[in-house]
């Protein structure tokens, strides 16, 4: 009787005791989805090393400081910012830049320039989750510290490029642009650096409405405003350039035809792209994927000055980070999934007493690179066969005792049907 009463009690406790779901904005990943995310992490690893580029890996938290040191102090309010057990301020890193400037300016500066990096990570940001935009998300991005010159951006700029139509999205646009071109115009008209930042803050959103007030109250007179206005809609073919003229667009000209000559033609002038941060110094640039609608945006950069802030010398850096999940989205969005990895070979004995020997084949193939799976559940050879299959293996190894007597298995072709008696020393390049 107490055993029952045990019993019950123990099961109205499990019925009680609340499910522990995973925090909001975060995410689960079965191994299915696992392998495609691997499967373009890899694509992207590859590229970025066919261009010359060295990975690098950074804390996944900082000390707060070094990102309201880019960004300003609102920025805590959208960061998992908190005090550690000693007192430091410390923030989940929200982004990559920041953390390999820091890393470059503590121990890369004595390193033979341009120097080329990329990372790829996990980073946090505090904000309403949708539609591929996550409190927990990843970042693949690429950074390089060199020259001040055309051939520096458009080399970062057709990283990125390479990157994307490596992935076999389709569907996609690049647009840049160069600050300097509406900082210059502004500054004609006698706005200042300070006046100019919430300016740039509002055209680069395309608030254009809210920019004209800003303008107007920075001195600007209608036909400078409508100048500014005009320029932001600027956009299409890289031709639309030689109707312009001034050090920037001399600059973006001359990104376009490097561009050019590595083949990378997909892009266009979009001088509404700017940037509203201070620490963007000249060339931006936004990569879109449309089947994402409203938040399209797949990756963005430019070039920038950030290592003063973080103690070290003024260096020319320039930089991209890809959003790698909402890629992944739009490769979906596409219809566009790399084929599942396959099992070569999936081993069944057809009894108790030929385990010890199904144990020792899968042992001898997987140390021949061969991808090889076991029964574990103990099924019948007709259940395993329907597992084997759902798995997508290629072949089943059946070994029984009268195969075992041949010094041999069975070997199935799950595709065809075709099955055979292969020899135990021929299994190797049966399978191969």
């Amino acid at each position: 009787m107490c055993i029952l009463v045990q019993e019950s009690l123990i099961k109205c406790t499990l019925l009680l005791t609340p499910m522990i779901q995973r925090p909001r904005g975060t995410r689960d990943f079965t191994p299915q989805e696992m392998e495609t995310r691997r499967y373009l992490e890899g694509m992207f690893r590859r590229e970025a090393e066919l261009h010359g580029f060295g990975e690098i890996a950074t804390p996944i938290f900082e000390n707060t400081e070094l990102f309201t040191l880019k960004s300003g102090p609102n920025i805590i309010d959208e960061m998992y910012a908190f005090e550690d057990k000693g007192g430091r301020q410390i923030a989940l890193r929200p982004e990559l830049t920041a953390p390999s400037m820091r890393f470059f300016v503590n121990d890369l500066t004595n390193y033979p320039r341009p120097l080329k990096l990329f990372y790829f990570g996990q980073c946090f940001r505090y904000e309403r989750p949708q539609s591929g935009r996550f409190r927990e998300f990843f970042q693949f991005g690429a950074e390089l510290i060199g020259a001040p010159n055309p051939e520096s951006d458009a080399e970062v700029i057709g990283l990125a490029a390479d990157m994307i139509k490596r992935s076999g999205l389709t569907d996609y646009n690049i647009r840049i642009g160069h600050i300097g071109v509406l900082r210059g115009k502004l500054s004609e008209g006698g706005v200042t650096p300070e006046m100019a930042a919430p300016i740039l803050q509002k055209l680069d959103k395309r608030l254009l409405d809210e920019a004209r007030p800003l303008m107007k109250e920075a001195g600007l007179n209608d036909s400078a405003i409508e100048d500014v206005i005009g320029t932001t809609q600027i956009i299409g073919s890289p031709d639309l350039l030689e109707k312009h003229a001034g050090e920037a667009i001399d600059y973006l000209k001359g990104v376009f035809a490097v561009l050019g000559d590595y083949g990378i033609t997909n892009v266009q002038v979009d001088l509404g792209v700017v940037r509203g941060l201070d620490y963007y110094t000249g060339i931006v640039f936004e990569m879109d994927a449309p089947c994402l609608g409203a938040e399209k945006q797949i990756c963005g950069g430019g070039s920038y000055s950030l290592t003063e802030l973080f103690g070290g010398e003024k260096v020319f850096s320039t930089g991209f980070a890809i959003g790698f999940d909402r890629t992944l989205l739009a490769l979906e969005r596409e219809g566009l999934t790399p084929a599942r990895r396959r099992l070569d070979a999936y081993v069944v004995p057809t009894s108790d007493a030929m385990r010890r020997k199904a144990f020792a084949i899968v042992g001898m193939l997987r140390r021949q690179g061969i991808a090889t799976d076991v029964d574990l559940m103990r099924r019948s050879v007709g259940k395993n066969l329907k597992y084997a299959d759902s798995l997508g293996a290629r072949h089943v190894i059946i070994v029984g005792e009268k195969e075992d007597a041949q010094a041999s298995v069975t070997v199935r072709n799950l595709a065809s049907g075709e099955q055979r008696l292969v020899a135990l020393g021929s299994l190797v390049d049966c399978l191969k």
